[in-house]
């Protein structure tokens, strides 16, 4: 199977060749070839520029062998179009210089068409799609309304959110109103990237862990699950939540087709608890990538072997490739998932301790 059909199959549930592979934040980071863009670029021009973006997303298939390759974005672009000046600040994040905390602040957001408003992506992606044939599947992204929400409320990163917590509990009608006109913002983007090429979709809400059950499913699933009943029959759809095993029956009473696992919870205790009718993605450890070569495969066998052989499993991590990872190590975890998968195998056979990774470096461009 071509990459893209291996990707697209396990998707739809059904029998593969080899299990697919891909890593979320592998379109840069720890690649050495995105490095050099970096010291020419900052992220956000490479980001906004459609001949860059299409460089960069292209140099995992090409130096990984991975199955999808996944648009190279920033979850904040959305925001271009509604309104809010924001900034990427190294080892800081997303910055937004003023915070949206009052019903007149929510009231003034702009909500347009997702090509109007960042017209950059979808060229990207019209880019993408012929460059890469059958290679890899192409792979859109977005960021979730809720945590799309935690950064236009608070401003920043922070630890647990308390101020968009506390908008949560003392000011409900204006968080409703924030997280309706997100998800409309959300769910326009999304469906115009799969219009422009985009063969899977992954909604990342990187904060849904922070709220509790009752509050997740009383004022956050029925807008996720609005942007999912608006992709269903256009493209599969991933939803990945980190630090949310609380929230696991919840994710997936949004109705998304697939979940993303953090590697906090275990494939088999996962498709037990939600039943066996969604895809899994995930979810090894990252840091075990920068373990000794034995730990790494262990741990990748591991993964495959809970995952057992059931129709509709990615292998993915269970959060973005640290930058610190050698491309090398990535390019093995491929070839293992694909020796063991191809040959029927569930994983989990124990390795030598002084065995070699099935590939020492990352490859070159095919």
């Amino acid at each position: 199977m071509t990459g893209s059909a291996r990707l697209l199959a396990a998707a739809h549930r059904q029998p593969v060749d080899a299990t697919p592979v891909w890593f979320m934040r592998q379109a840069g980071r720890s690649l050495p070839a995105y490095r050099r863009l970096r010291q020419r670029y900052d992220l956000l021009t490479l980001a906004r520029t459609p001949e860059l973006c299409t460089e960069v997303t292209l140099l995992p298939v090409d130096a990984l062998g991975v199955d999808g390759a996944v648009l190279f974005a920033d979850i904040m672009l959305p925001l271009e179009g509604m309104g809010v000046p924001f900034r990427i600040e190294p080892d800081v994040g997303p910055v937004i210089p003023d915070p949206l905390r009052r019903a007149a602040d929510v009231a003034r957001l702009r909500v347009m068409e997702a090509e109007a408003a960042t017209p950059y992506v979808f060229q990207a992606l019209r880019l993408l799609r012929p460059a890469l044939g059958d290679r890899a599947a192409l792979i859109g992204f977005a960021g979730s309304p809720f945590t799309l929400a935690c950064y236009l409320v608070e401003g920043r990163a922070t630890r647990d959110y308390p101020r968009t917590r506390a908008m949560v509990h003392g000011a409900p009608r204006v968080f409703e109103a924030l997280m309706t006109t997100l998800t409309e913002v959300v769910t326009r983007y999304l469906v115009a990237q799969v219009d422009a090429g985009a063969q899977v979709v992954q909604l990342f809400d990187s904060w849904a862990g922070v709220v509790s059950a009752e509050v997740y499913d009383r004022q956050v699933r029925p807008h996720v699950a609005r942007i999912f009943a608006a992709l269903r029959g256009r493209a599969p759809a991933i939803y990945f939540a980190t630090g949310a095993a609380h929230l696991l029956g919840s994710l997936a009473a949004t109705g998304s087709p697939g979940l993303g696992l953090d590697w906090r919870v275990p494939l088999d205790e996962a498709w037990d608890r939600i039943g066996p009718d969604r895809f899994l993605q995930g979810n090894l450890d990252p840091a075990v990538l920068l373990a000794p070569w034995p730990v790494t495969a262990h741990a990748t066998r591991e993964v495959l072997r809970r995952a057992g052989g059931r129709p509709g499993h990615i292998f993915n991590l269970g959060h973005g490739v640290d930058p610190a990872t050698d491309p090398g190590r990535l390019a093995a975890v491929v070839d293992l998932v694909r020796q063991v998968t191809a040959a029927g195998g569930a994983g989990g056979e124990p390795l030598s301790p002084g065995a070699p990774p099935p590939a020492a470096t990352a490859r070159g461009p095919r």
